[in-house]
C-alpha cells in the first residue's frame, strides 16, 4: 500500500515537471515571430485599448495565411455527381 502511495506522488510531482519540459523559446524565434505579427497587421505601439482585438486579429491572419500555403489540389467534393 505504502507503494502505491508513493508512486501516486511521484506521479502529481513528476507530470506537472515534465509537461512543461518543452524546449525553451529563444529570443530569435520571439523576434522573428513578432516580425510576423507586425507584418500582418499588429502594431505593439498601439493604445492598450485595442491590444487584444489587435494582437487576435493579427494571429488569424496568420493562421489563414498557414492554411492557404498548407492547402493544395481541388476541393474534394467534386462540381458534378455520378450515380443515381
Amino acid at each position: 500500500m505504502k507503494l502505491l502511495i508513493n508512486a501516486v506522488c511521484a506521479a502529481v510531482i513528476l507530470v506537472p515537471m515534465l509537461s512543461n519540459a518543452a524546449e525553451p523559446v529563444t529570443r530569435a524565434q520571439v523576434i522573428a515571430e513578432l516580425e510576423q505579427l507586425e507584418a500582418a497587421g499588429y502594431n505593439p505601439g498601439v493604445a492598450d485599448d485595442s491590444y487584444p482585438e489587435n494582437l487576435e486579429q493579427a494571429q488569424a491572419v496568420l493562421q489563414q495565411r498557414k492554411n492557404v500555403a498548407t492547402s493544395y489540389g481541388s476541393d474534394a467534393r467534386g462540381t458534378t455527381q455520378s450515380g443515381h
